[in-house]
């Protein structure tokens, strides 16, 4: 069999009237002579023109959407609309019949709950080619970002004994019987005869472990899976997702927020760089499919235009405290059009203040810091009390259009008594922590990080609106399929 080339290749040719060989999937099969066909290394497909006079009436019915197939032709130039070449094929062989009454990806548009049904097919679609591709640019572009900067790659671990954020909210990991679980006199369960020999969860952050990395180190990143038993069904939330999380000692907040405005700005360039035909496609999409939406829904700016605007602007930055005062002052807060109400200060900020921050008030992503200590984590380094008496962490948030907080980070606390009165207050127990807090006991540094949620960075980029449509496999509550 002639060497295989790719389908994007043959698209960028001049070199015309040679032959090829190309192999891909059936997109679509018309009047019995034009066969559209890609084979995943580019969105755009390539037409190949069949002789059907000269073709055996069996393989042309067997030339079905869905179907593999293997075409030798010559390349030449095409004479229909919207391409430069097509393929005048002289041989043509089925690899692997697709059933047309069963295949359920026909030549038509199918909606995104439908896709989700049959998550291990969608990638054949257009709109999963660009998502899954733009996916795969953003992580190198992270892992590029970093390694350019001389960051060093820490694998943190899956499995851990800790909670980093201190929620709670774990997938436990454990080898008993659940039908027979050995317990202690009070009734509680036994882990001491378990594989680790106490209870043990999937990791819900990598940072703690990436803060010792970083006191070696200087600045470490992570960039793995993460999970989170949160009983939440929205379309931004996630029980398994990934992170990035740089920690960099000698870092202050000034340096924090300056490295996460940097990264963002980076990846978002190299998609637009290399994701190109991608971008384009998903814009013309999201257009049409904004045309149904009355006109005060619709989105200010066009996919591509978003995303140079954040390239272009400097991000916000304002304190939690500046941020409540705008928020409690402002029209949709005085004519209760928020869900939540603000109040007062110390009040959660949800998704819809984050949003009428950066899309209503400044029009430009924005980063909040100095939040109040009691809705923070207990890692986060404490500024002394202001003259109102409010307690406050060195904390920032990175808050994005149709997002809301993108990023998530803080100068980390650094003194030792400091963090074990805040982990007593919040009831974390320090012996189990003790290997956390020789990072303070022994030569401590002022050091920060942050998390960046990966599959809501592909949201952003993408512009789709449900989480579950930036992840080949989402895991949600009841849902784990493939």
């Amino acid at each position: 069999m002639a060497k295989r080339i790719q389908i994007k290749d043959i698209l960028n040719t001049s070199e015309f009237n040679r032959q090829v060989t190309i192999m891909g999937w059936v997109k679509t099969f018309r009047n019995n002579q034009f066969i559209a066909i890609n084979d995943g290394s580019c969105i755009h497909n390539i037409q190949a023109v069949v002789d059907f006079n000269n073709t055996d009436e069996t393989l042309l019915k067997r030339i079905t959407t869905g179907a593999a197939v293997a075409v030798t032709g010559n390349i030449v130039e095409s004479l229909g609309k919207g391409q430069k070449v097509e393929i005048k094929v002289t041989d043509l062989e089925i690899l692997g019949d697709s059933d047309p009454e069963k295949f359920p990806l026909q030549p038509k548009k199918h909606s995104l709950e439908f896709l989700r049904e049959i998550a291990h097919l969608r990638f054949r679609t257009n709109t999963f080619n660009a998502v899954f591709k733009i996916r795969h640019s953003l992580s190198f572009a992270v892992h590029q970002f970093f390694n350019e900067k001389g960051f060093v790659y820490m694998h943190t671990p899956i499995i851990t004994a800790s909670d980093a954020e201190g929620a709670g909210e774990m997938f436990r990991v454990s080898t008993l019987d659940p039908d027979n679980m050995p317990r202690n006199v009070d009734g509680s369960i036994n882990y001491k005869e378990d594989f680790f020999g106490k209870a043990t969860n999937l990791t819900v952050s990598g940072q703690l472990e990436g803060e010792l990395a970083a006191m070696a180190f200087g600045n470490v990143y992570t960039f793995g899976p993460t999970f989170r038993a949160e009983n939440s069904n929205t379309t931004r939330h996630l029980a398994e997702f990934w992170m990035i999380e740089p920690e960099m000692a000698f870092y202050d907040l000034d340096d924090n927020m300056d490295l996460a405005e940097e990264l963002l700005k980076y990846v978002i360039k190299y998609a637009l760089e290399n994701c190109a035909d991608e971008l384009e496609f998903l814009k013309e999409r999201l257009l049409e499919e904004e045309k149904s939406k009355p006109a005060a829904e619709r989105s200010e700016l066009d996919l591509i235009s978003k995303l140079k605007f954040c390239l272009d602007n400097e991000f916000e930055r304002l304190t939690y405290t500046q941020a409540i005062q705008i928020l409690k002052s402002s029209k949709p807060n005085q004519k209760k059009q928020f869900k939540y109400l603000i109040n007062e200060w110390g009040a959660d900020l949800q998704s819809e203040h984050e949003r009428f921050l950066v899309e209503k008030h400044f029009k430009k992503p924005v980063i909040l810091t100095n939040y109040p200590a009691e809705i923070k984590s207990f890692y986060m380094r404490q500024n002394d009390t202001d003259e109102n008496g409010k307690n406050t962490v060195r904390a920032m948030d990175i808050l994005f259009p149709g997002i809301g907080e993108i990023i998530g980070g803080s100068q980390r606390e650094e003194r030792l008594e400091k963090l074990e009165q805040r982990m007593h207050d919040m009831n974390i127990p320090t012996e189990e922590m003790s290997w956390y807090l020789d990072t303070r006991r022994f030569g401590s540094a002022f050091h920060s990080g942050f998390g960046l949620g990966f599959e809501r960075l592909v949201l952003f980029v993408t512009g789709m609106t449900n989480i579950r449509d930036v992840i080949p496999f989402p895991r949600t509550p009841k849902h784990a399929e493939f």
